[in-house]
């Protein structure tokens, strides 16, 4: 199998795939990673966690109609290309 631009494109795909499917009450919170954490004062950084925890939650919420177009287009393509 050679690297490609196409494989590069499909390891992303897979990758926004693994984030867009954790869900908090099932998994994130068995880790400590669950809605509650992080939760800072008027004027402090969020930190790493939490950071972390908001991509997760943006990947959820704005990338879900696009990773089923997308993921819809790399299996046509996959079907027509082997």
């Amino acid at each position: 199998m050679a690297f490609t631009l196409y494989s590069l494109m499909q390891a992303a795909l897979l990758c926004v795939n693994a984030i867009a499917v954790l869900h908090e009450e099932r998994f994130l919170k068995n880790i400590g990673w669950g809605t509650d954490q992080g939760i800072g004062g008027f004027g402090e950084e969020p930190g790493i966690k939490s950071q972390l925890m908001n991509l997760v939650r943006s990947v959820r919420t704005v990338m879900r109609v696009p990773l089923i177009i997308v993921n819809s287009i790399a299996i046509v393509l996959l079907l027509l290309f082997g």
